[in-house]
């Protein structure tokens, strides 16, 4: 099994955005919950804001972001034309959503451990598991940990 290393692989899609203070980085977060069931009240009540760099970015220096193309993880929330918050430094284990590479091809999907081999698992039913072959190249680029999507 070649190149195997889980946090090596070199970042050529770009750095994540760095908090602009004098940009008006942050947006004002409100204390109330939206209901996404039956209305309620709204409160006026403004908690904090929030810095959207802060929020998903922990750690600036190993972090990118990556637009999907795709329709192989809506059961994650993931959709096609979404970007991806990827964070190199988070620890690629069971279950968690990655960013990998397969034989030079990018890649977003839920890593599995079974068996003793690496499985990466769509979350659409139309799409089936990619279990990886001991003579694939395979590299973990990162774990995503947050997506942004552009309603309008």
């Amino acid at each position: 099994m070649r190149n195997r290393k889980f946090s090596d692989a070199p970042v050529v899609l770009g750095p994540c955005a760095v908090p602009n203070e004098s940009a008006g980085a942050q947006i004002p977060l409100y204390l109330s919950r939206i209901s996404a069931g039956f209305p309620s009240p709204a409160d006026d009540y403004i908690e904090t804001a929030l810095d959207l760099n802060e929020y998903l970015v922990a750690n600036p220096a190993a972090t990118f972001m990556v637009r999907v193309s795709g329709d192989s993880m809506l059961g994650a929330g993931i959709c096609d034309g979404d970007v991806l918050i990827v964070d190199r430094s988070c620890e690629a284990v069971h279950g968690r959503i990655v960013v990998a590479v397969l034989d030079g091809e990018l890649t977003v999907k839920r890593l599995l451990h079974k068996d003793g081999a690496f499985v990466l698992q769509p979350e659409n039913s139309a799409y089936s598991e990619i279990r990886v072959a001991e003579e694939q190249e395979f590299c973990v680029w990162g774990v995503v940990r947050g997506v942004v999507r552009r309603m309008l």
